[in-house]
């Protein structure tokens, strides 16, 4: 140990010993397991464990999450941090980093509410009163939690949607303590079956269940025999019966591009909802965040829950989202990259990708139509014409793909039917230099990566 520890690599490491010292532990224990299992081990050598713990320590200290440039033509890729911020967001969250009035009502002096700017802001925006916390699932586990007792929740089995890495909305809305109570099938459920759970006459209910919840098939589609409820017929079964209403809408759509087809959080207000449940993070074009946004006293409810304490979002994440609802609030199309990615003209697209070609020495086959999704779950099925640079007849699309992902800054592409497809729907035209020359060093100067 104390031989690795000396050895030069460590030594001019900056890094605290107790951290050296671990990771070196942990290096020379897969050396034993890997003996003890019959695998041949050279001896150890205390220069080579230690530039490979030093190589380790590099990696762990290299700032995370890593700036890359999305290339695959999904403009919400959830991998690649969903919505980029705009510029005023970035310079908000810059100012808010610091000491900041986030408690402090600077003209008297006294402690107040770190969301009372940006709420009354989105008041407006939004026609309803609003509340935000960290992300779209804690909107949704506040209000279900807040609202869904004693008697539970209610869900159509057809609206019972799988998110990303495996979580269900039904499984979160439960996480708090709430009863969810299924009714409906897959592919039909009616007015009724909803009537029935509120009266506690569906199977297996004793008593009235408190809330019905809509969710917004974002992420999928049903077609053929199919039936829901619309959600101004369920608003107003739940005013008859006295039970509050909550939809998640999921993309926080506020209207036009993109997703013109996608409903909005004023259609869900209008359509009588009683809670809208959103992340701030898809169509809305700002930071992680989630927006419960509805009629005062159960949003008030809401910011009184002892979860609302635990799901509150940082200083940071309000700055941001503050800058994105102002962008939202000016007239004209907002000045947010997700706006700009998606009504970028074709022909501007095109234009950029031979321009990149014509730099690179591709012919002019390598641009190419393609097809773009907006992603983070949103709008599914629905595509935008794109164009993308497909890497010339002869180089290894794996490898190039492998190269580009290993570059600074990394460039993630998509490899489809055998071609490596850089899609310049998701890639702003402010980032065609820093594009061109992680190509360029994944190609190499000699142009070896063509040739392979």
């Amino acid at each position: 140990m104390d031989h690795v520890l000396a050895a030069a690599p460590l030594v001019a490491s900056p890094v605290a010993r107790r951290i050296k010292r671990a990771l070196v532990q942990a290096e020379v224990a897969r050396l034993r397991e890997r003996s003890l299992a019959g695998t041949a081990v050279a001896s150890p050598d205390a220069a080579a464990l230690a530039e490979s713990v030093r190589a380790q320590l590099a990696a762990l200290l290299t700032p995370r999450p890593r700036r890359v440039i999305n290339a695959t033509g999904v403009l919400l890729h959830t991998n690649l941090g969903r919505a980029p911020l705009s510029a005023a967001a970035i310079a908000a969250m810059s100012a808010a980093a610091g000491c900041c009035d986030l408690e402090l009502e600077l003209t008297s002096g006294r402690r107040s509410s770190r969301q009372r700017h940006l709420v009354a802001l989105l008041e407006l925006l939004l026609g309803a009163p609003a509340l935000v916390v960290n992300n779209g699932a804690a909107a949704l586990l506040l209000a279900c939690t807040a609202l869904g007792g004693p008697g539970g929740v209610v869900i159509s089995r057809g609206q019972m949607v799988e998110i990303g890495d495996g979580f269900r909305i039904a499984e979160m809305a439960a996480a708090g303590g709430t009863r969810v109570w299924e009714v409906g099938s897959t592919n039909r459920t009616h007015l009724a079956d909803y009537e029935a759970a509120l009266l506690g006459q569906a199977p297996g209910m004793t008593a009235p269940a408190s809330a019905l919840l809509w969710v917004h098939l974002s992420n999928f589609r049903q077609d053929g025999f199919v039936h829901q409820v619309a959600l101004a017929s369920l608003a107003g079964l739940a005013k008859a019966r006295g039970a509050p209403l909550i939809a998640d809408l999921g993309s926080g759509s506020l209207g036009g591009a993109p997703g013109a087809e996608e409903p909005t959080i004023h259609d869900y207000v209008a359509a009588g909802a009683d809670l809208i449940t959103c992340s701030g993070d898809k169509l809305l074009g700002g930071p992680q965040a989630g927006l419960i946004v509805g009629a005062a006293a159960l949003v008030e409810r809401c910011r009184r829950h002892p979860l609302a304490r635990a799901l509150r979002p940082d200083k940071t994440t309000i700055a941001a989202l503050h800058a994105t609802a102002v962008a939202h609030a000016l007239e004209g199309p907002p000045e947010l990259p997700l706006h700009h990615l998606a009504a970028a003209s074709v022909a501007g697209l095109r234009a950029r990708a031979g321009a990149l070609a014509a730099a690179l020495g591709w012919p002019e086959s390598c641009v190419r139509a393609t097809t773009a999704t907006i992603g983070g779950g949103s709008l599914p099925g629905e595509t935008l014409e794109g164009v993308g640079l497909v890497a010339p007849a002869g180089a290894s699309p794996d490898r190039l793909a492998a190269r580009l992902r290993c570059g600074e800054p990394p460039v993630i592409g998509r490899v489809h039917e055998g071609a490596l497809i850089l899609d310049l729907r998701s890639v702003p035209a402010a980032e065609d230099a820093a594009l061109l020359a992680a190509l360029r060093a994944a190609l190499g100067d000699d142009g070896a990566e063509r040739q392979r």
